[in-house]
């Protein structure tokens, strides 16, 4: 039996939101957390079915739970928009995406 494919990374799927993510990030002296965005993996979606929420899961956690000790909150100043990260002993486990234009799946466009 072969094993489950990887999630696609963020960057591959959103790669504008992920340079967005790491200037953003670096602005708020968060240089680990900038280096760790470029390799975040797109697990699953919010599943809120909000019409402004775009946020999706970058590691598997049970919806509704929790993360416990070592979780933070970091809210960043996007021009438009909110995007808030949930971060968990030194890893973003969450990207809160709100009243921001539609994302563009990247993988999805004609090649010029």
């Amino acid at each position: 039996m072969s094993a489950a494919p990887e999630p696609p990374l963020v960057r591959e799927v959103f790669p504008d939101l992920v340079r967005e993510l790491i200037g953003l990030l670096e602005a708020e002296g968060e240089r680990e957390l900038a280096i760790c965005a470029r390799d975040l993996r797109l697990v699953a979606a919010c599943g809120c079915s909000d019409d402004f929420c775009q946020s999706f899961r970058t590691a598997p956690h049970q919806p509704g739970t929790p993360y416990g000790p070592g979780h933070r909150c970091l809210p960043l100043l996007p021009a438009k928009g909110d995007l808030v990260l949930d971060v968990v002993d030194g890893r973003i486990v969450y990207v809160e995406v709100l009243f921001r234009e539609p994302l563009r799946d990247a993988r999805l466009r004609l090649p010029n």
